[in-house]
């Protein structure tokens, strides 16, 4: 070996017998490519006698060197600098356990971390939209046992025969459904599949019987910069801790070899160590006195705080919330764990922003902004808590809100898929909301930052297949409801449990100033499960939206206090005040009660309204994909 740490022609030429004895004893591949030691033998000779794969010339023009060997896309920057939370996510990958939604850049960022688990069997193509595309996995232990045969017969072109061990199999029988939607977003959903709902073994387990795609592609990558293989594992292997994240906890240096060993047959040049390494006889290649890890050195050059490059990937206006102030607001939300309620319904909290007078805005029709930076960050935490938000249509036409959550770690905003995005649903019984791809809802949708809303429209529209199937395209839908109260207005017991049917268990209700006030009502006091109400330190004035309940009157028909909160709490958040309280339940006569749940076949006559504008929908960049007929 030379000074420079470069492999000297002659010593490779004087290691050629000692190099194939030894790989030949100790290398071993299953079907698929991947290297796993037989053997624990010590090899004799030096490291570059050992990482020198040379060949007889004749075994060379035998090959085909016109062969294109596909460069790597990860160097051994993505080793020391992993993907944040990568080994819980190679865990919930693995696991499995509940039904996963990322979104598409996620899936092919953290697929290859467990690649070495799942093994395609089969995809059953696209779908008559050509939008969703499914393939099919199982765990790589269910295929059967391979026993090698006890000779290989030679190959045609003369090149040796791999050699193979026997391969474990028919152990776990665990598959997954992958479903891949390309449509106003991208997304691939993972579903457990079949009655085998866990692993018969552990993760560990696989990372030793097989290694994964993104180990195997940094090696390959490092041999291609020209290093030696013994010295690609020594600087892999340095930091154990982020080498066992990303599934390398039984790396060995033959797997390098074998990651490049295709290409070194083509490719003779000498290999060297790595700068700040040596070659030390019977230690192998070692760290020079004084020199940093390269891992070290990696991480120092590029990241000088993790936690700040970490924040430096989040959206601008991302919001945070403090752990110390979230167990004021928990005893009010939906537990993790919960369904329904009693009566089969979604946890409903009430929730709003109002002034000292009691008003939401100024004017019906214009945005006021009431809530500090503090309230507001705390109104994406409540967010976060339900599996839906809810507002009228009034609110949507005012405001043109995005109805998303842009709390740290919830998807869109440092988490996985749209985990902690709420499913947005507008009430538009008149189907007035004209939504086209610029409508801020969305747009963030199409951006990965939220979800496809559901419009709840009422029967008597003529609906335009285009505008359904724009919705779709972006993943909501219309939900159509027949159920009216005496006034004849959708009845929010059938609002509920239409979105319970749709797997809602928790709807956070914001807004707007008819909204809240019908679920104010007495008759209602049973649907509001909690109310979390953010009071402001300013007055409107008169002429603005308000909030409050119809009056209430005793026996002698005497003015009494419309209703009072019960479990109150109150909480300052900057110069806002937060109260937290529940709704009393009221008996209602029998004269008084909503009518029955037995829904309307009739209801009044509404002009029909036409959704579709063909020439603005152009405009926004929205080509409308209407399914062949059948």
């Amino acid at each position: 070996m030379s000074e420079d740490g470069r492999v000297d022609d002659v010593e490779a030429t004087a290691g050629d017998a000692t190099t194939t004895a030894a790989e030949d004893h100790t290398v071993t591949t299953d079907d698929n490519n991947t290297t796993t030691p037989a053997v624990d033998a010590p090899l004799s000779g030096s490291p570059a006698q050992h990482d020198q794969i040379e060949q007889d010339p004749a075994q060379a023009d035998a090959q085909d060197t016109s062969a294109q060997i596909p460069a790597p896309t990860r160097n051994i920057r993505v080793l020391f600098n992993p993907p944040r939370n990568i080994a819980a996510i190679r865990q919930r990958l693995f696991d499995v356990v509940e039904k996963m939604e990322l979104r598409k850049d996620e899936f092919d960022l953290y697929w290859p971390y467990v690649d070495n688990v799942w093994v395609r069997q089969h995809r059953a193509g696209s779908d008559k939209t050509g939008l969703y595309k499914t393939d099919y996995y199982a765990c790589r232990l269910q295929r059967p046992t391979y026993t090698p045969k006890a000779v290989d017969k030679p190959r045609a072109d003369g090149t040796p025969t791999r050699k193979k061990q026997i391969r474990e199999g028919g152990k776990c029988h665990m598959k997954l459904k992958v479903v891949r939607y390309e449509g106003g977003y991208q997304s691939v959903t993972i579903n457990q599949l079949g009655d085998k709902t866990q692993h018969l073994h552990d993760l560990d387990h696989m990372d030793r019987i097989k290694r994964t795609t993104v180990l195997m592609e940094i090696a390959r990558s490092e041999v291609m910069s020209g290093y030696m293989p013994a010295s690609v594992y020594t600087v892999m292997s340095e930091d154990e801790a982020r080498l066992a994240a990303s599934g390398g906890r039984h790396l060995n240096r033959n797997d390098v070899r074998n990651a490049s060993q295709v290409w070194r047959q083509q490719h003779k040049d000498p290999l060297r160590v790595h700068e700040g390494y040596k070659y030390d006889h019977g230690n192998g290649i070692v760290r020079q006195d004084g020199a940093l890890p390269l891992v070290q050195r990696v991480v120092n050059a590029e990241i000088i705080d993790p936690t700040m490059a970490y924040y430096a990937e989040l959206p601008h206006n991302t919001l945070r919330f403090p752990e110390e102030l979230r167990p004021f607001l928990d005893p009010y939300l939906p537990r993790n764990d919960m369904t329904f309620t009693e009566d089969g319904l979604p946890h409903v909290t009430l929730t709003y922003a109002t002034s000292l007078d009691s008003s939401l805005s100024l004017a019906p029709g214009i945005q006021t902004v009431l809530s500090g930076p503090h309230s507001k960050a705390m109104t994406h935490y409540l967010r976060s808590k339900h599996d839906a938000i809810l507002v009228g249509v009034r609110t949507a036409l005012a405001d043109d809100p995005a109805l998303n959550c842009r709390l740290e770690g919830v998807g869109g905003y440092g988490g996985l898929g749209w985990e902690g995005q709420p499913r947005p649903v507008i009430i538009d019984p008149g189907a007035r909301w004209l939504l086209t791809p610029q409508t801020r809802v969305i747009r963030t949708v199409s951006e990965g930052k939220g979800k496809g809303p559901w419009i709840i429209i009422a029967p008597g529209f003529a609906m335009d297949p285009n505008r359904i199937e724009m919705l779709k395209y972006f993943g909501g839908k219309y939900l159509g409801l027949t159920d009216f109260d005496k006034r004849w207005r959708l009845r929010w017991e059938a609002i509920l449990r239409a979105l319970a049917a749709e797997g809602i268990r928790s709807v956070m209700i914001e807004g707007g100033g008819m909204v809240i006030n019908e679920l104010l009502r007495p008759e209602h006091s049973n649907l509001v499960s909690s109310v979390v109400v953010t009071v402001a330190p300013t007055y409107l004035g008169q002429g603005g939206v308000t909030v409050s309940p119809p009056p209430k009157l005793d026996a002698a028909r005497r003015p009494q206090p419309a209703m009072r909160f019960r479990d109150v709490r109150w909480q300052s958040f900057g110069e806002d005040a937060v109260m937290c309280g529940r709704i009393p339940h009221v008996e209602m006569p029998a004269a008084v009660l909503p009518q029955s749940t037995t829904p309307v076949t009739m209801a009044p006559p509404m002009r029909p309204v036409s959704f579709f504008n063909s020439s603005v929908d152009a405009q926004n960049g929205f080509q409308p994909r209407v399914p062949p007929s059948s």
